[in-house]
């Protein structure tokens, strides 16, 4: 790893360096930037060869193989493996049979459409467009992979004005029905801009929003914030690499001092990565706190010794705290980045006016209730009651943002307690004049005081985006905690006395900000906090668990602590919305095109798996078990039950779904903590649980054997009664 600063702590290469290069892919975005102007109705015409399928790629020419493997590039940048299906794509029946011919055809076709429309986000692509290279033959894989990138939300989404025209809707706070009847209770979120009016044009905003952080990246396709901007034509700031750093008494850091211990640090996480293998590997279900690793791991190999080696690394701990949100002391040690390997690469951008303009595109003409604080959310079989101060929401279903602080406290009769969401803070001034230089994006002060490592360890220049002076002063871990409890005045003497401490020796006069805004997240009570990030005893799986809907798909989540690839990001909070949006569709249209049915069958449906759960075969903290009847082997299959949420009398609020083995029950059976035996079965089985609706064939066969053994055991019993037996 090369060590060069960014706006993200650096963390350990992973294995998906393999596929990703980010040089390439950023050469391949410049290129087709340059190129995709021209007929906003149609993507534009490469003069390539028709494709027939990925094993005769080679026999089409280098040209073709060359663009294949590009397409798939691209496929990984999205979030694709590049050369397999997804869980979602499998899941969603792509192709007929895994592993064969079919399965090779459709990833280069999946690949293909991916890449295409990517080259000109401003259309609304059609199957047509897609079959245009692409031999007739294979017209279902085409059909095939279309559909679920749309219903997915891979393609055709945003706000050029041929999606518009063509019917979508962006994913928001309201109804999934196109007349917006019901409009919603509250557009949640932590990413506004602050207003200085003192900025260019009046009224225009600075990019100082407090909520999860967004870094649109020019250079990475991944990044759906990155399709807005082109659909919008929003210009884009390239964040210049270039931080340097501040001793307390306002000298440079020494380059090569620098140097070294950023190297130190980035071998002290991959010694802890290595530690954290062996131990998932023996132990399977130990955590510790991951700053207890590293500072082990510092005085076993005497890294940063003197002074100013330790300041710089406590400037390192203090941005790994700030991507994270969280004191080193709480962070997972075995999963704090478990959302490695989906990390975004190329450059990182801001854009002139802040994020807020991104809200105002999404939200336009989108019927919203302000005033509004949800403190209920009920559902049943004939949809969902959104209860407000003074009034009630009714709708088919219900969408929910809230952010994760707010879920913690239970405001809304539920809440989710492993994943931590933790606290960030800045205070935005706005300068008469631009004391620190327009050649710099970024610069960093470092402390003596380890305790105080986070507080303005890290300054974001948005003179060259807000229209006017405008400087961030970020305030992370132990120290933002201490922000909040400060007088209001005292934040703003604080970081202007670090700033003189900085420019006064160089003989910079520094002077008093025309306006200042400190944000308080944590105190904040639609937000109690920042962003999301895996607590100790948590995991990954626990954004996929905070992402199942609930009530037969009746109430859904979003939101960056929904997200297990991109958590604490705008751009996951968006893609969220994407999927939930997507879900939401899928299951309408579904619900309209089947037959009528009773009402009562969807509640009987889970009236009957309580029923069967009232008598578990065994239970264990806040898992029961049902066996199979058919077989007492221990490699035989159990459905497993987790409830969640509040408990409420002898119930829980709902309920997660898994299938494993009888064996499987035994083991987790043996351990002492709920926390403890969902690691296991993340770790050991891969087991990911689910609501109602998602068990599968398995689990769906499964029921039905144990619903007839005991429908047969009750009918037996009452004929013994009967007969007097």
């Amino acid at each position: 790893m090369v060590p060069t600063r960014r706006l993200r702590v650096l963390r350990p290469a992973t294995s998906r360096a393999a596929l990703y290069d980010e040089k390439l892919m950023d050469e391949i975005i410049r290129i087709q930037i340059d190129d995709g102007g021209g007929d906003s109705q149609k993507p534009r015409q490469r003069g390539r060869p028709r494709r027939t399928s990925s094993s005769g790629a080679g026999g089409a020419g280098g040209s073709l193989a060359r663009e294949i493997d590009v397409e798939a590039l691209i496929a990984v940048a999205v979030g694709f493996p590049g050369d397999s299906l997804t869980e979602e794509e499998i899941e969603s029946n792509v192709v007929q049979i895994i592993g064969g011919a079919d399965q090779a055809n459709y990833i280069v076709i999946r690949n293909h459409i991916v890449s295409r429309w990517r080259s000109n986000v401003s259309i609304w692509m059609t199957p047509d467009h897609a079959m245009e290279s692409i031999r007739s033959e294979h017209r279902a894989l085409v059909m095939a992979a279309y559909n679920f990138l749309l219903e997915h939300g891979y393609i055709n989404f945003g706000l050029a004005p041929a999606i518009k025209e063509a019917g979508w809707r962006p994913p928001g706070p309201h109804q999934s029905r196109r007349d917006h009847r019901r409009g919603w209770a509250r557009w949640t979120g932590r990413c506004p801009s602050l207003a200085f009016s003192g900025l260019q044009g009046g009224g225009q905003r600075g990019g100082g929003g407090g909520g999860p952080r967004w870094e649109c990246s020019n250079g990475n396709q991944r990044e759906s914030s990155w399709v807005l901007a082109r659909q919008l034509g929003f210009p884009l700031h390239k964040v210049r690499d270039k931080c340097p750093l501040y001793l307390p008494d306002g000298r440079a850091v020494d380059p090569d001092i620098d140097s070294k211990v950023e190297v130190a640090f980035n071998q002290l996480l991959e010694k802890v990565c290595k530690l954290r293998q062996v131990i998932l590997e023996y132990v399977k279900s130990v955590d510790v706190p991951l700053g207890t690793a590293l500072e082990a791991f510092r005085q076993v190999y005497g890294v940063a010794d003197t002074l100013e080696e330790r300041m710089l690394l406590n400037w390192h701990l203090a941005n790994l705290e700030y991507a994270n949100a969280a004191l080193l002391s709480d962070l997972s040690m075995a999963f704090w980045d478990q959302d490695d390997p989906y990390e975004m690469g190329g450059d990182h951008c801001f854009i002139p006016g802040g994020n807020v303009r991104f809200v105002r595109a999404l939200i336009e003409n989108l019927p919203i209730f302000y005033g509004k604080t949800v403190s209920r959310i009920q559902y049943g079989s004939d949809g969902v009651l959104v209860y407000t101060n003074g009034q009630i929401f009714q709708g088919d279903m219900a969408l929910c943002t809230v952010p994760l602080g707010v879920l913690k406290k239970g405001s809304i009769e539920f809440a989710i307690k492993r994943l931590g969401f933790g606290l960030l803070n800045k205070v935005a001034m706005l300068f008469p004049r631009d004391f620190w230089g327009g050649g710099i994006d970024t610069f960093g002060h470092l402390t003596e005081d380890e305790s105080q490592r986070g507080e303005f360890f890290l300054f974001y220049s948005y003179s060259s985006v807000s229209g006017g002076p405008l400087l961030v002063a970020l305030v992370a871990g132990e120290s933002a905690l201490k922000f909040e409890q400060m007088p209001p005045v005292e934040p703003v003497e604080r970081v202007l006395e670090t700033l003189r401490r900085i420019f006064s020796p160089k003989g910079i006069e520094v002077p008093d900000p025309v306006q200042v805004v400190c944000t308080r997240w944590g105190a904040d009570k639609f937000a109690y906090g920042s962003y999301s990030y895996v607590a100790v005893g948590a995991s990954g799986d626990d954004y996929d668990f905070l992402a199942e809907s609930v009530g037969d798909g009746r109430v859904f989540f979003a939101g960056e602590a929904t997200n297990r690839r991109y958590p604490a990001t705008m751009h996951g909070a968006l893609l969220s919305g994407l999927r939930e949006a997507a879900s939401i569709s899928r299951l309408a249209k579904r619900r309209s095109a089947a037959p009528p049915t009773r009402k009562a069958d969807i509640r009987e449906q889970s009236f009957d798996l309580d029923k069967l759960f009232e008598n578990p075969d065994a239970s264990f903290g806040g898992f029961s078990v049902l066996y199979d009847p058919c077989s007492g082997h221990l490699d035989s299959l159990s459905l497993l039950r987790l409830g969640i949420g509040e408990r409420n009398l002898e119930s829980y609020s709902h309920f997660l779904y898994g299938v494993i083995s009888r064996k499987e029950v035994v083991e987790l059976a043996a351990l002492d903590r709920d926390a403890d035996r969902l690691g296991l079965l993340s770790r050991r089985s891969g087991t990911k649980l689910v609501g109602r609706k998602g068990l599968g064939i398995s689990g769906e066969a499964l029921i039905s054997r144990i619903k007839a053994a005991r429908s047969t055991t009750a009918l037996t019993s009452d004929m013994l009664t009967q007969h007097n037996y």
